[in-house]
């Protein structure tokens, strides 16, 4: 039996690791005729954080505060991605894809990509190796090995050459 490719989820982290990855999900998608989701995760920072300026500020103004900023950086983050759809998008002009969607969270991005697979119900799931670790040669990142470990779906991890 051949599986059919029809969503592709695509996790990003704006790195050129990912742009270089970006290629192989769109050379997938217009292969297949599949749509690509878009996912990019923003790191949450430390309860610790969260604490000390409930001390500092009181907990409802804090909460209003977080809110309205939060609703800001996801858009600013937003149209981060779609920029660099945009651009990339631009460069293969003979591979154009679909964009399903443009997603972006805030949590821990191994925990969010996985919650992206369930949710979207992808057939895929492609993104870029980092490997900032010690022994980055030898190993992918560690988002990426996490979201290999546990993943469902087939996971394409893509190396800079």
């Amino acid at each position: 039996m051949i599986p059919e490719i029809k969503k592709i989820l695509y996790a990003t982290d704006l790195s050129e690791n990912a742009r270089h990855a970006l290629g192989y999900a769109a050379s997938l998608a217009n292969r297949y005729g599949a749509g690509i989701t878009f996912l990019h995760v923003l790191e949450d920072i430390s309860p610790f954080r969260d604490s000390l300026m409930i001390n500092v500020l009181g907990e409802e103004k804090w909460e209003k505060l977080v809110q309205e900023n939060t609703e800001k950086v996801l858009e600013k983050a937003r149209e981060r991605v779609q920029g660099f759809c945009d651009e990339v998008g631009s460069e293969m002009p003979a591979c154009p894809f679909i964009t399903d969607e443009i997603v972006v969270k805030v949590g821990h991005p191994a925990e969010e990509i996985m919650k992206q697979v369930r949710e979207s119900g992808c057939d895929l799931v492609v993104m870029g190796a980092r490997g900032l670790g010690p022994l980055a040669d030898r190993l992918v990142g560690s988002t990426s090995r996490r979201v290999l470990k546990r993943c469902k779906k087939p996971v394409l991890i893509v190396r800079l050459p």
